[in-house]
């Protein structure tokens, strides 16, 4: 084991291992849970306590307690303590330790965050933001317009293979969290960007090199979430658009905006790929927020 390890390094993998075998986490939230249980682990190892498998509740209220006296949010304290009660379930079920000691600590009481999203005017400001005499614009503009019709993650998107794209039928089969597959209708709009891209651009861009990406860089790989998330900050600039965005925003104005012209929150739920009900229901929070501004804003009596 190196310094920089944690002490219970092999413990973890085990435990990461289980849970993408037994659901197909993804590698981002694998990657999540070790740096929560090793950072942890280091920090019991620093007060020479007993590591991961042997700290009790009171420990992991130390815990806690100190990461809030250094400023950690809520929010983030709650995430944390969802990743040590799936550790300490999968490890009471697994036989590695006799009781779980998260059982009796409590969640931190979260307020209803409402996620950013943009109006419908702001959208098609970003979408005709992108250079399209340029073959990278032509392909941005592909992608913004792909990524707001369908709803997708930008993970979901970047890593979008022509095999899953079918322009004849307007769908895409989208690969999502766990490897949970999904059928989202692709819209008319959107289908004769991604039509136009291929049958010209996309050949440019990639100048005789292969490459299995439907929207590729110009050395034929799949572009990174990192990338497109950067070029999506510079095409909002270039729109004028002053709000913070996140790589989630246009996915937020897909869903708000179905739901703002009558969508089934079901059917939200499908489009979104979301397994919980719950999760989906915040977008009627921000319908309902969007509604009063405008109440606000234009009746006499607002």
């Amino acid at each position: 084991m190196t310094a920089s390890e944690p002490r219970d390094a092999a413990t973890i993998e085990r435990f990461t291992d289980l849970l993408w075998l037994e659901r197909g986490v993804s590698a981002n939230t694998l990657a999540a849970y070790r740096s929560d249980l090793a950072q942890l682990d280091r920090w019991l190892e620093g007060r020479d306590a007993p590591g991961l498998l042997a700290a009790g509740r009171a420990d992991l209220l130390a815990y806690l307690a100190d990461l809030s006296a250094r400023g950690r949010k809520a929010r983030s304290a709650a995430r944390l303590l969802s990743t040590l009660r799936q550790f300490y379930r999968v490890a009471v079920r697994e036989g590695w330790i006799a009781a779980d000691p998260t059982l009796q600590i409590e969640a931190p009481k979260l307020g209803r965050p409402l996620p950013k999203t943009l109006t419908e005017a702001e959208v098609e400001a970003l979408l005709a933001a992108p250079d399209t005499a340029t073959v990278e614009g032509f392909r941005d503009r592909a992608m913004l317009e792909v990524l707001y019709a369908c709803g997708l993650r930008v993970t979901e998107l970047v890593g979008l293979r022509p095999e899953q794209v079918s322009l004849a039928q307007g769908l895409v089969r989208v690969v999502g969290k766990g490897d949970k597959e999904r059928l989202v209708p692709l819209g008319d709009e959107a289908a004769h960007w991604l039509r136009a891209f291929h049958a010209g651009p996309r050949d440019a861009l990639l100048a005789g090199r292969p490459s299995e990406a439907v929207f590729p860089t110009r050395r034929g790989e799949q572009m990174t979430r990192q990338a497109f998330w950067h070029r999506i900050k510079r095409h909002a600039l270039t729109a004028g658009i002053q709000k913070h965005l996140s790589p989630h925003t246009l996915r937020h104005a897909f869903a708000t905006h179905l739901i703002n012209h009558g969508a089934n929150l079901r059917v939200v739920q499908m489009l979104l790929g979301h397994s919980d009900l719950s999760t989906t229901q915040i977008y009627t929070y921000v319908a309902r927020e969007r509604l009063k501004e405008l109440h606000a804003q234009h009746h006499p009596r607002g």
